[in-house]
């Protein structure tokens, strides 16, 4: 679920990307717990997660920089 959600929020929703990166971080508690085996699948879900987190604050200060840039120039 973590890896799909990952791939979901690089792919079309910043939103999943946030809860990939969240859930990532409760599972890799619990694995270094001991309470499950590790999988590669939590690990690289996790690291998508925080890419897509990354990308879609960029892409937001992007966003808003083009609207000051425009709102300047008229």
């Amino acid at each position: 679920m973590i890896l799909i959600l990952g791939i979901a929020g690089i792919v079309c929703c910043g939103i999943a990307a946030i809860v990939a990166w969240v859930m990532g971080n409760k599972a890799q508690k619990e694995i270094d717990a001991g309470q499950y085996a590790p999988t590669s699948g939590v690990k690289i879900g996790r690291i998508l997660g925080m890419i897509g987190t990354i990308l879609m604050i960029v892409g937001a200060v992007f966003y808003l920089l083009f609207f000051v840039v425009l709102a300047a120039n008229s």
